[in-house]
Order: structure tokens, then C-alpha cells, then sequence
């Protein structure tokens, strides 16, 4: 992947396993948690290439959210605070190789970034 590119799409769902065999049936997803992860099924499309994941929907967590893969989380984040953006969850880790952070942009759009690789 390179910078800038949407490395999956995050969908909150009111039951993960409804929301699984929906997506499953649907589209013919398949779906693996992350080990520690296990409120986070990522699905794969059958094109080897399209991916994200399901999530428990939450309290202003209810429309998908697409996550986009950057250099520096801490770079882009001061690009959208000077932007007019606004930092919802500073640079946090997933694994010892990857982090996470979220954002809303000045139309009100939540944007996930991820930065690290994929394994560990």
C-alpha cells in the first residue's frame, strides 16, 4: 500500500454474527478476527483485494467509516487540526507494528487512518 490509499472499510453493525452472514450471503465475504481482536471480524471480498471490517455499532459510530493508510499519523493529523478538521482519537496502537487514528473532517465525515504493516 501506498500513502494515501483507503485500506479497508470499517461497517458498525447492531450484531456481529447477523452482520457477518448478511455480508457472507450478500457478497460472499469472508470473515477472520484478529487474534485479541474478536470484536472486529475483517472480511476479505472474493477479489483477494477489497477488505475491512465489522464493529460494534456505537454511540456516534453508526455509518461506515473507510480507513486510509499514511506515513506519519502525527503528520496528518496537524494537517487536519490546520485543515479545519478535528482530532477525534490522537495515534494509538494495534500491535507492536501498527497504529491507528481518527478523525472528522469540516463536512462532518469520520476518516480512520492506520499506519505500520500488516504483521505482528
Amino acid at each position: 500500500m501506498a500513502h494515501g490509499d483507503v485500506t479497508h472499510l470499517e461497517i458498525p453493525v447492531g450484531d456481529l454474527e447477523r452482520g457477518q452472514q448478511f455480508y457472507a450471503d450478500l457478497f460472499g465475504w469472508s470473515f477472520a478476527s484478529p487474534p485479541g481482536f474478536e470484536e472486529y471480524p475483517m472480511w476479505q471480498a472474493p477479489n483477494g483485494v477489497s477488505g475491512g471490517a465489522l464493529t460494534p455499532r456505537e454511540e456516534g459510530f453508526t455509518q461506515p467509516r473507510s480507513v486510509v493508510e499514511v506515513d506519519s499519523i502525527e503528520e496528518t493529523l496537524r494537517k487536519v487540526t490546520a485543515a479545519g478538521g478535528t482530532v477525534l482519537k490522537e495515534r494509538s496502537p494495534i500491535s507492536e507494528t501498527s497504529w491507528w487514528a481518527l478523525f472528522r473532517d469540516p463536512d462532518g465525515n469520520e476518516i480512520g487512518l492506520f499506519e505500520g504493516s500488516y504483521e505482528g
